[in-house]
């Protein structure tokens, strides 16, 4: 059985990609597809990552949306507090207990995201 080593990338489809993959690299810090030898790709930090198909008809994000992504951070208030200065609209914070704590936000593009701060083992 092949055995996947991790995720190694996201695509999706974008109406401004350029603009988009800015948005992502100035708001959560993901640097966009390298285009040339001198340029870093994103490079994670080791830790979870879940997936998960969901339910056609789930309400845990926005049923005109086929996914969500979904992004580890260290400091769940801090990323908050930063994207709200920078006029990114938060929703509520959530818990899932031994889970974690989790808020979601959108990109320019209405794509839903939810940032998620791991519980302490």
């Amino acid at each position: 059985m092949v055995k996947a080593l991790g995720i190694g990338g996201v695509f999706f489809r974008s109406k401004d990609p350029s603009a988009l993959a800015a948005w992502y690299q100035k708001h959560l810090g993901i640097d966009p597809v390298p285009t040339s030898p001198t340029m870093t790709p994103w490079i994670t930090e080791p830790g979870v990552t879940v997936f998960s198909p969901f339910d056609q008809d789930t309400d845990y994000f926005p049923k005109d949306r086929a996914f969500m992504l979904n992004f580890r951070v260290g400091d769940l208030d801090a990323a908050i507090a930063e994207l709200n200065e920078a006029g990114v609209e938060s929703g509520e914070l959530s818990i899932m207990e031994g889970v974690g704590r989790f808020a979601r936000i959108h990109d320019p593009e209405g794509n839903p995201i939810e940032l998620w701060e791991p519980a302490l083992p």
